[in-house]
């Protein structure tokens, strides 16, 4: 039985991507043979929310683990170490790109992608820091984790580690039978839309997913949107996700479109909101600038719905051919690709069932089996 360490102070947070792969991984590992599952949180102003968070699955005991002077301390020192706070472990796993040190624990480090080193002006300011904390983890001996082969190659290249000690699991995504039980709740006889702020009256419409932030490109999506808006005086363009930093500039834009009466930002949405969009938009588009691996549009392939995405980082890699490609930044391109999905009833057909081929891959008990074997490897390794 390995005991395992697990950071979830994601889950303390806005759900987003790495909030989704901690609680998918949360919950495949604590069922998991041969794992005994501990959590914990690095967080002050958040300490005793975890059980709740957690919702009864993967027991958390702790001392409180103030972030800021902690993190201070780890990007200089080994100290204090994770046991301290949680009591004895065979691994800790650092969910999000900071592994606690440790004493005898060997050491995993997720490392989602590399914006705040390869697109600093694209990450927050308090992402800037990772770099030196994810370097510092590979020196005292930490195993990386990544979500796809892309982002392993770009850790080797950037950090000069040895490859075996890189390693891409995917993670997993609700499959078919799991959202649908879940769209039972937000059918059209009871429940409005409308009141989460998305009034469309039955219009076709474009959907985007996600923070809004200048990573996530949502001025091209407005641009590639205006130029099939011309074509078509019914379809409109929702953009769902919680302000980050640079939403101001989006809600500018949107107010200098010829088309700003078509376009829907109701903010962050419940995830019963996030079903009803994902059941009913004609089409999902990614227009990321740069990719780890890309959650929301492998959950609208799960729906059936068609994807549109750009080429950005490890997104060739985890859509394969189950969608439509365009090049990133390229508005026009992206407009045109909106405009044959839209009236291409047989490109649709094909992408649906190329996407639910697709998404098959990518479920939570391949992910914990992967995860089990990172985590018997890094002991493997920290005995050697």
């Amino acid at each position: 039985m390995i005991k395992v360490g697990f950071d979830a102070t994601p889950l303390l947070g806005p759900r987003t991507g790495v909030g989704e792969f901690c609680s998918g991984a949360i919950r495949s590992l604590d069922s998991l043979e041969g794992v005994d599952l501990r959590t914990f949180a690095v967080t002050w102003r958040n300490r005793g929310r975890l059980p709740a968070a957690l919702g009864g699955v993967a027991p958390s005991k702790q001392l409180p683990m103030p972030a800021r002077p902690l993190q201070k301390l780890w990007s200089k020192v080994n100290f204090p170490p994770i046991e301290l706070f949680v009591g004895s472990l065979d691994v800790v796993h650092g969910s999000n790109f900071v592994v606690p040190p440790s004493a005898r624990a060997a050491r995993v480090v997720t490392v989602h992608d590399l914006t705040p080193l390869l697109y600093p002006s694209l990450a927050e300011p308090a992402t800037l820091a990772f770099p030196r904390l994810v370097g510092r983890a590979i020196e005292n001996g930490a195993l990386v984790h990544t979500h796809s082969e892309f982002i392993a190659e770009q850790v080797v290249e950037n950090f000069r580690v040895d490859r075996e000690r890189v390693i891409a699991v995917a993670p997993g995504v609700a499959q078919l039978h799991e959202l649908a039980a879940g769209s039972a709740s937000v059918s059209d006889d009871h429940f409005d839309p409308a009141l989460e702020g998305v009034a469309l009256n039955g219009r076709p419409f474009v959907l985007g997913l996600g923070t809004i932030e200048p990573r996530k490109d949502f001025l091209t999506l407005i641009g590639g949107f205006e130029v099939a808006a011309r074509a078509n005086e019914d379809l409109m363009l929702v953009i769902a996700g919680g302000p980050g930093w640079g939403s101001d500039e989006v809600e500018e834009r949107i107010s200098r479109s010829p088309f700003a009466d078509r376009i829907v930002l109701p903010g962050y949405v419940t995830s019963a909101m996030r079903r009803w969009l994902l059941s009913k938009a004609s089409v999902f588009v990614y227009s990321s600038i740069y990719e780890g691996f890309g959650l929301p549009p492998i959950e609208a392939m799960t729906m059936g719905v068609p994807v549109i995405s750009s080429r950005a980082g490890s997104l060739p890699e985890v859509l394969g051919d189950a969608v439509d490609y365009f090049d990133v930044g390229d508005a026009n391109g992206l407009g045109e690709r909106i405009e044959v999905m839209t009236n291409d009833d047989r490109l649709v057909a094909q992408l649906r069932i190329r996407g639910t081929e697709r998404v098959g891959r990518y479920t939570w008990a391949k992910c914990a089996l992967g995860l089990r074997d990172i985590y018997l490897k890094a002991i493997e390794v920290q005995k050697s």
